[in-house]
């Protein structure tokens, strides 16, 4: 398929600028793949859809305060710093990406906070926005990862930020919400992701009990998302476009549980692009999901063929995007292109903070 296929117009007010007030109780579309049946409810509603013994997977990924702003020396030029991952714990070691890119140059040092007590130097270059930094600092690793997280800000998506920065739009006295609590899931533990499991913030701790007390079981695998997910893609033909890698972990626990439902019978729920990407990295030749340690950068497009899942949940996404391009090939490009459609005339929201949607295999 080509890049122009997945092209629509979104308006900016149908970008959630914030979450529901209750997790889930956003908007949830269901698709149905064999009928091609669709479905309006609210995201409480999704345990009707699934029985006792089905299993559903979550991203535990923790998203860490990864936006800070520093000064750099002499002019005193703000520079965002985008922490991507930490290289070396011993020397303070860190990727980043930087912006504006153009004035940040090796042996540039970078200072943080209001007194200037946090110091970065630069000592290299990676791309043309990245760039390796070393913190000065001396004391115990765990206190300098409390001083940087506290200068650091959660990294809502890009466009989010951007469309907040020019939209005007009051927060509610009686829904109050930080970036910091909400754009996290209620069971997020493994830290290191930049880029949040969006269709996993809609579940709520009385959603995971209701579905306890009726059954349906569920478990997490660990995939560390970054901004690549965001990255616009350049070409028209997709089997040229590279993905970002992301750093993935399935123990062999999980993936014999995964293994043994469907073997059963019964059926899996990938929660997220991150979930359905991370096990469709990871399938034997014999169609089971394997155990995984590393990084991936596998790009999932239509048509392709899925071996684990049989449903999953994904948000509304932007258009142009690798998000909507693996739903598309999950749900097939018609009926998903419809449910875009139908979104757009029924007020669905789009986004991190946007509503859901539910992938059935029936």
């Amino acid at each position: 398929m080509k890049l122009s296929q997945f092209k629509f117009k979104l308006p900016e007010e149908r970008i959630a600028l914030q979450p529901s007030y209750h997790r889930d109780e956003c908007r949830m579309m269901v698709l149905h793949r064999k009928s091609k049946k669709i479905e309006h409810r609210l995201f409480k509603d999704f345990i009707e859809y699934f029985d006792e013994k089905d299993l559903v997977l979550f991203n535990d990924t923790k998203i860490f305060p990864a936006r800070l702003y520093g000064n750099k020396e002499k002019t005193g030029a703000r520079i965002e710093v985008f922490l991507l991952r930490e290289l070396n714990p011993d020397i303070r070691l860190w990727d980043v990406l930087v912006d504006p890119a153009r004035k940040i140059r090796i042996g540039n040092k970078l200072y943080f906070g209001d007194d200037e007590s946090l110091v970065a130097e630069v000592i290299d270059n990676t791309t043309s926005r990245g760039r390796t930094l070393r913190f000065l600092y001396d004391g115990p690793h765990d206190e300098f990862i409390q001083i940087l997280y506290g200068y650091g800000e959660t990294p809502i998506p890009p466009s989010l930020k951007e469309l907040r920065d020019v939209i005007d739009e009051p927060v509610d006295d009686d829904h109050p919400f930080t970036d910091r609590e909400r754009y996290q899931t209620i069971f997020a533990k493994a830290e290191g992701g930049v880029v949040a499991p969006a269709a996993a913030l809609h579940f709520s701790r009385e959603l995971l009990k209701r579905m306890e007390i009726k059954g349906v079981d569920f478990d997490f695998i660990t995939v560390h998302s970054n901004h690549g997910n965001y990255r616009e893609i350049d070409v028209e033909d997709l089997s040229k476009h590279k993905m970002d890698s992301e750093q993935m972990y399935i123990s062999e626990e999980v993936a014999n549980r995964v293994n043994e439902v469907k073997a059963s019978g019964h059926h899996v729920c990938a929660v997220d692009t991150s979930v359905m990407r991370a096990i469709e990295s990871s399938v034997s030749t014999m169609g089971t999901l394997k155990p995984f340690d590393g990084w991936s950068n596998k790009f999932i497009f239509p048509p392709y063929d899925f071996s684990i899942a049989d449903s999953m949940v994904a948000n509304f996404y932007a258009p142009l995007s690798t998000l909507l391009m693996m739903v598309c090939a999950f749900g097939g490009y018609e009926l998903v292109m419809e449910g875009y459609k139908q979104a757009l005339k029924e007020g669905y929201k789009f986004g991190c903070y946007g509503d859901a949607m539910l992938i059935l295999s029936d």
